[in-house]
């Protein structure tokens, strides 16, 4: 089966979990960053990669997903800096469905990432007080951890069982 992996990284968190999933992969598998990549014809399957922006997916990755994946069958895989438990959570992963509503989507994992220190200083600055606060009570230090990374490899592996030759 062919497959490429292709995903947006700025600060290595989402890169991080696509290595995890490339690791679970064919040798053959095609990795390619979204800048890199226009077409995924060809590729019976793909796994696709972004981080979240401002609670959902940044023009980018909805360019990506419409432009490029629509009408393919893809899993996609999110970071983000907020516990995978956090209540908003649902409704910002809904917006990244909603993104990729012209694709087959199979499988939608997400995991916590760590908050960039531009973004947590900006918060920090904000004259919001519920972002203010939300960055003062941020734990997001050293994520993915391994044991996110493992849920990561694990989900690669039932979403190429679900995919399955087409």
């Amino acid at each position: 089966m062919a497959v490429a992996v292709v995903y947006e990284s700025r600060t290595g968190n989402t890169k991080k979990v696509a290595d995890a999933i490339i690791s679970q992969l064919p040798d053959d598998t095609v990795v390619a960053t979204v800048d890199e990549c226009d077409s995924i014809e060809g590729f019976e399957f793909a796994f696709v990669g972004f981080p979240m922006h401002q609670f959902g997916p940044d023009d980018v990755a909805k360019g990506f997903l419409s432009d490029v994946c629509g009408g393919h069958c893809v899993a996609m895989f999110v970071t983000h800096a907020s516990p995978e438990d956090a209540p908003p959570l649902k409704e910002w992963m809904n917006a990244f469905r909603e993104a990729a509503s012209g694709c087959e989507l199979i499988g939608l994992f997400d995991c916590q990432g760590e908050l960039a220190e531009p973004v947590k200083q900006a918060l920090l600055d904000s004259d919001d007080p519920a972002m203010k606060a939300w960055a003062e009570a941020d734990d997001s230090a050293g994520q993915p951890d391994e044991g996110r990374l493992e849920k990561a490899r694990e989900w690669a592996r039932t979403m190429m069982r679900i995919a399955g030759p087409h």
